[in-house]
């Protein structure tokens, strides 16, 4: 269970990286991981799904919101499990 936790944790950092304005890997090809167009390799998610949108200058607060509901919906799940 250990080492399934780790491995959730590592794949929760990358993901939370990924979707940050903060990735410069460039680690897969331009049209995007096996083909889908809006996994594109430079990251920052949120500013590809908020722009032309009046959403767009608070994309930052945007994700730090989505990412907390979504490690908190995985804390849930995982206590969940736990029992």
């Amino acid at each position: 269970m250990r080492i399934a936790g780790l491995i959730l944790a590592t794949v929760l950092i990358a993901l939370i990286w990924y979707t940050s304005r903060y990735w410069d890997l460039a680690l897969w090809p331009r049209e995007g991981l096996f083909g889908v167009e809006a996994i594109r390799p430079q990251g920052d998610l949120v500013t590809q799904w908020t722009q032309g949108t009046p959403w767009r200058p608070y994309n930052i607060v945007l994700w730090a919101i989505g990412w907390f509901l979504v490690l908190s919906f995985v804390q849930w799940v995982l206590e969940k499990v736990r029992r």
